[in-house]
């Protein structure tokens, strides 16, 4: 670093935004070792859109699979347990466009690489309760956290991004915008964002009813749109105005009862509004994920409805990918192409989300052709093939890379094998680094995984249950990278873990 100011400070990696998606990241850089700033420019992170009910989300088997992995789904499956006492049968498993398909309908034999784990169903958590189990984290292992800072400007050069924000100039070797859907850094770094315009504004809403009898509970579909009543006062809804209104100017108790009104066919009468956002089905994505040492992540790479919930899973889903790749980078013991692996993996799994939402999208319009629509979906989604297609889909139970062929498990997520001893693979996982798993005690694979170093650790011994595996290697976020059944064919899985992690400097 040449003719850097003496009073700058540089970090490894800066972070634009402390959400979810930012704060997961964080953790993981730091768990690697490297240090981290994150600047977020509310004060404030508990608002009232985070909590119960607006603050709900529901959480996709990647998203719980890697806060298993990590240690820190306790708190989450404590607030379920809170939330849901023991005896209590919860039949609805998702939902499609609010066409939900229930669990006594799934087929899970589907998933023939999954093994039984305190990560194996989904489940939904407070956006809050996320939020400072991530944020906790981070304090404890070192990540520096600036509330009330915003983002002003950034330069890059070879080596480092030069970044403004308030009265303060610093630098970081890397920037990495996890600042949403109007992000900053990705105007400001010149990403692309294209896609589809929106057709329509929705509304979460908390309110005062004067004649709550005129509306009903549940999913409500209408001549001009769709609401939707979870408890008395509490709305979602959604009018297909081409998304003129959201952002338009303030959400009055006026502007929500006309809408509710339109959208109901009613003349209902509110007589407070205590909470109101509004949101659009408009659907982009970067074209790129990576210019120089300016990233993205979350909602800054990529937005779309938030119908069924799957932003944060799919924002989180880019921190676990990012994380250990970036680290390798700025540690200098990633192999050539690591880190632009982060988009050709991401980019794909963004634009099946973007698709889907669309998708929903299409059969929530008015009219008779959305409505013939809807009766085919319900049809399908209430038959055992159609509830499995949906859950598949709607849990990303079967999210997997394209890593260029091998064994049908390369690319997806690892199965939470039990050791003997009670050990589980997500513990072995929890200091993020690889494992080369051998579960034929061979000496040739022990001598493999020295090749990495300290990165890769070798892992022996038995397991209740293998599915028929002999060995396979596992990435720091999870994912399988190489695995075989029977004699293991050394030269492929020398092939497989040098594509993720460098040979180790042996002098």
């Amino acid at each position: 670093m040449n003719n850097r100011h003496p009073s700058s400070f540089l970090f490894d990696v800066v972070i634009a935004g402390a959400g979810p998606v930012g704060l997961l990241l964080a953790c993981e850089l730091r768990l690697a070792g490297v240090s981290v700033r994150v600047l977020e420019q509310a004060e404030n992170p508990h608002l009232a859109l985070k909590k119960l009910p607006f603050g709900m989300r529901g959480l996709t088997l990647p998203t719980i699979e890697a806060f298993y992995r990590r240690g820190l789904l306790d708190a989450l499956t404590a607030a379920r347990r809170e939330a849901k006492p023991a005896g209590q049968v919860r039949r609805q498993a998702g939902h499609f466009a609010g066409i939900p398909f229930d669990y006594d309908r799934i087929d899970s034999s589907k998933w023939a690489y999954r093994l039984p784990s305190p990560a194996d169903s989904n489940m939904a958590a407070e956006m809050e309760r996320i939020e400072t189990a991530l944020a906790d984290r981070a304090q404890a292992i070192g990540v520096e956290v600036r509330r009330g800072v915003r983002l002003e400007a950034f330069a890059q050069s070879a080596d480092w991004v030069t970044i403004q924000a308030g009265d303060q100039s610093f630098e970081g070797r890397w920037l990495v915008g996890c600042d949403g859907g109007r992000s900053m850094v990705r105007k400001a770094g010149g990403f692309s964002f294209v896609g589809t315009d929106p057709e329509f504004t929705g509304y979460s809403v908390q309110v005062d009813l004067a004649d709550p009898e005129k509306l009903k509970l549940g999913r409500q579909l209408t001549p001009t749109g769709m609401y939707f009543q979870t408890q008395p006062g509490h709305f979602g809804m959604v009018e297909f105005d081409g998304g003129a209104s959201h952002r338009a100017g303030p959400i009055t108790l006026a502007h929500v009862q006309a809408v509710l009104r339109r959208i109901s066919q009613t003349d209902v009468t509110l007589t407070a509004l205590h909470v109101a956002t509004s949101w659009t089905d408009r659907a982009q994505q970067a074209t790129e994920y990576r210019r120089g040492r300016v990233l993205l992540a979350g909602d800054a790479a990529h937005i779309h409805s938030p119908l069924g919930g799957q932003g944060l899973n799919l924002g989180l889903g880019d921190a676990m990918n990012l994380g250990w790749k970036l680290a390798a980078t700025i540690r200098g013991d990633a192999p050539d192409g690591l880190l632009d692996s982060y988009f050709t993996e991401r980019h794909p799994i963004g634009e099946r989300v973007l698709a889907w939402s669309r998708a929903q999208v299409s059969i929530m319009r008015p009219g008779p052709h959305a409505r013939a629509m809807e009766a085919i979906i319900r049809d399908l989604i209430a038959t055992r093939d159609g509830a499995t297609y949906f859950a598949d889909r709607v849990w990303n139970a079967s999210m997997r890379y394209d890593l260029g062929g091998g064994h049908t498990l390369a690319g997806g997520s690892a199965p939470d094998f039990e050791w003997t001893d009670g050990t589980r693979l997500a513990a072995l996982l929890a200091d993020g680094r690889g494992l080369l798993i051998d579960f034929d005690h061979r000496a040739a694979l022990r001598s493999i995984a020295r090749r990495w170093g300290d990165r890769v650790k070798y892992v022996e011994g038995d397991v209740k249950d293998r599915l028929g595996l002999t060995a396979l290697l596992v990435r720091p976020d999870g994912i399988v990278a190489w695995a075989c059944e029977g004699e293991a064919n050394l030269e492929d899985a020398i092939e497989a873990g040098s594509r993720w992690f460098a040979v180790r400097d042996s002098r």
